[in-house]
């Protein structure tokens, strides 16, 4: 989709995301490895009671599938930014589902525009689980 045809407000949801243990445990011994993601016996001990999911692996999760979508096609250019904010956490089996919205757009010149992206993740249980602020560069329609 080009930029000019993008506005605030559109929004895409994603298919569910589910969040298995072994992935989640392979995930935290290359990319996370601290006990609260590896080490179970310390996880019980722990205000979570149990194991989470690293953040960082639940946003790609969900970011995943949101790709899938293909919102922006061949017209996206490049990422710019990203902030993530984890809200709950994730546990091994939870299914995330997520909604993604259009929240500022900037043209930056004839060639691309700067979109803002803010999903939002939910457990099973329809609890928010993330949020996220993404920006991305996407071509203009050549006139």
């Amino acid at each position: 989709m080009y930029f000019d045809d993008i506005k605030i407000g559109m929004t895409v949801e994603t298919a569910p995301a589910v969040i298995e243990k072994e992935k989640m445990l392979a995930f935290a011994r290359e990319y996370d490895n601290i006990p609260l993601h590896t080490d179970e016996e310390y996880a019980r001990a722990t205000p979570f009671g149990q194991l989470i999911a690293p953040g960082v692996m639940s946003f790609m999760a969900v970011w995943a599938k949101y790709l899938e979508v293909d919102f922006w096609g061949k017209e996206l250019l490049a990422g710019k930014s990203t902030k993530i904010e984890w809200l709950r956490p994730v546990y091994a089996g939870d299914v995330l589902t997520g909604k993604a919205a259009v929240t500022n757009t900037v043209k930056r010149s004839e060639k691309n525009g700067l979109v803002e992206l803010t999903p939002l993740a939910y457990n099973q249980h329809g609890q928010p689980v993330l949020t996220n602020v993404t920006e991305a560069i996407v071509k203009c329609r050549r006139k």
